[in-house]
């Protein structure tokens, strides 16, 4: 493969962070794009500089587009599993934003198409390339707090005057648990937190969560106040607290929410301070071991950048014949730990994975 030739299966407004990368790397372009709304689509493909021919209403007609060797696929969840399907059938290797399915016989008969289909299959994950989580486990990698023992993901949403306006159909299907799989905090958002808890600390083997419904005004129903807690082998803890505030203001430019994250050690604990915003003004991470508090403040902290390089990743494994991340069984572990929090909710006690 001598270039990456992409096609976009959705052009909503998160398309834009997906498309970042594309326009910068010169060995990669946007050649096609399609959404189902037509207007969506020509106003997308006029920014992107997308050839009239190449906009589409039908995404099967795009996908016999033969210079296309990747799809990137930004649908509502409900969608994932039979777009992503017929990308593998017509040979497109794929990015599926997640979750990669609603239920774990959907995502295993998805591994299993790509791999007959002899294509790369990734599952869409930025958050563990947002540059202060790429620090931390750096940290943690060298030793810095010695043996990781537990992690702590706090999930703050609330308002912002300069964050994304949500647009009607978007906020519709989220609220809808058949196309969304769950609540947009706990189960859509909540894909990220539970990526974080893998990422650092491997693959749960038991959660105990508490997912209540707050309605926030009519019609709009937030999953929250929720706590999620896990356990890891070998001793070793987690939780998620996901709290949506509608009266806290979020210094964002893209969803009114933050995160933090907190790693403790064997011997020293390492911070996340921030996520989409920036609620708490402090260095991006800080590392605290020997009785010395360290802070690290000299990278991108920018929401936008963890597209970026979860794009250019992509990119260069599918030049270089390489794994990607998440790879199609990794964003099954993710999905297997997403549900297992809407499962431990429903039946009021812990769910062993």
């Amino acid at each position: 493969m001598d270039k990456i030739r992409a096609a976009f299966i959705g052009t909503g407004r998160i398309s834009d962070l997906h498309a970042i990368e594309y326009f910068q790397n010169e060995n990669a372009e946007i050649v096609a794009i399609c959404d189902t709304d037509p207007q969506i689509a020509r106003r997308r493909g006029r920014k992107w500089g997308i050839a009239e021919k190449y906009i589409f209403q039908d995404y099967k007609k795009l996908l016999d587009v033969e210079q296309i060797n990747l799809v990137e696929i930004l649908v509502p969840h409900h969608l994932h599993y039979r777009v992503a399907m017929d990308a593998f059938k017509a040979g497109k290797n794929v990015s599926l934003q997640k979750p990669m399915a609603l239920n774990l016989d959907d995502a295993d008969r998805l591994i299993a198409e790509a791999k007959a289909s002899g294509v790369v299959f990734k599952v869409f994950e930025n958050f563990i390339f947002y540059p202060p989580v790429v620090k931390a486990k750096e940290l943690i990698d060298a030793g810095e707090i010695g043996e990781p023992l537990t992690i702590r993901i706090k999930s703050n949403s609330g308002y912002s005057p300069n964050a994304w306006e949500i647009p009607t159909a978007a906020a519709a299907w989220r609220q809808n648990s058949n196309t969304c799989g769950g609540g947009p905090l706990v189960f859509d958002d909540g894909h990220h937190k539970f990526s974080l808890a893998w990422f650092f600390m491997g693959m749960a083997q038991q959660v105990h969560a508490w997912i209540d419904r707050t309605e926030v005004k009519p019609g709009i129903v937030m999953d929250s106040p929720s706590v999620i807690s896990f356990k890891f082998p070998n001793k070793k803890y987690g939780s998620l607290e996901v709290v949506h505030s509608p009266e806290l203001l979020v210094d964002t430019r893209h969803y009114a929410q933050d995160d933090r994250v907190e790693i403790t050690g064997t011997k020293g604990v390492v911070w996340i301070t921030r996520g989409h915003g920036d609620m708490t003004a402090q260095p991006p991470v800080m590392l605290y071991r020997d009785g010395k508090t360290t802070a690290f403040s000299h990278m991108p902290v920018g929401w936008e950048h963890s597209f970026i390089l979860s794009a250019r990743h992509f990119i260069r494994a599918l030049l270089n014949d390489t794994k990607p991340s998440l790879t199609g069984e990794e964003g099954r572990n993710i999905l297997q730990f997403a549900l297992a929090a809407q499962e431990s909710a429903k039946q009021g006690k812990r769910v062993t994975i």
